[in-house]
């Protein structure tokens, strides 16, 4: 795992956290790729604002991944995800989808590890301080140490999940991380915060 992590993080021009020695607000985000499908003489498919339109039609549940602080971070990193599944059960698989231009993404590659926070259906606000940019995202948020990985566990969550980074694959503009789940837990009640058309959303009876 954190061979492969390396790998990556040597791959993209990133410092590994052996040979970090920048102070963290000088983390760059990760260069745009060139991963054109259609030529740049050609028409796109479909346009952006289409297919933002049309995959907003299905609804998916909202986390917050966070991982602890690396040698040269103060501080736990975090941010608000949507693209979250299940990948395996055997062995236990999860996985979230990142862009390639976040500035968090770099500080959880370095740490290796990350929680995956599933949110409940008052957690909206709670959503929204994760989902700014360069903001303290943890201020105010009480939270204690996951169980392996000592990532970030946010308090009142319905449920969260405890991994360490298996693998790191390209899709497009965004990163697939898989993650090898090592410890787990729900309260086993409550709503889900769900996201459907750019709004948040709950169950109906």
């Amino acid at each position: 795992m954190a061979a492969t992590v390396v790998r990556y993080l040597r791959s993209v021009g990133s410092p590994t956290s052996a040979s970090a020695q920048r102070e963290p607000e000088s983390v760059d985000a990760l260069p745009r790729p060139d991963l054109r499908a259609v030529g740049e003489d050609e028409r796109a498919p479909v346009s952006p604002a289409e297919f933002r339109a049309v995959l907003g039609n299905f609804a998916s549940g909202v986390t917050v991944i966070t991982a602890p602080p690396g040698e040269v971070e103060e501080g736990p990193a975090g941010f608000a995800c949507q693209s979250f599944a299940s990948l395996s059960l055997d062995p236990p698989l999860v996985t979230f989808m990142v862009a390639r231009t976040s500035t968090t993404w770099p500080r959880i590659a370095r740490a290796g590890v990350f929680c995956v926070n599933i949110l409940g259906a008052e957690q909206g606000e709670l959503c929204r301080s994760f989902a700014v940019s360069g903001a303290d995202k943890f201020a105010g948020v009480t939270h204690t140490p996951a169980p392996v990985t000592g990532s970030p566990q946010l308090d009142a969550v319905p449920a969260w999940i405890d991994c360490r980074i298996q693998a790191v694959h390209t899709g497009g503009d965004h990163l697939i991380v898989v993650g090898r789940v090592v410890a787990m837990g729900a309260a086993g009640e409550g709503e889900p915060l769900l996201f459907h058309k750019g709004r948040f959303g709950r169950l109906a009876d």
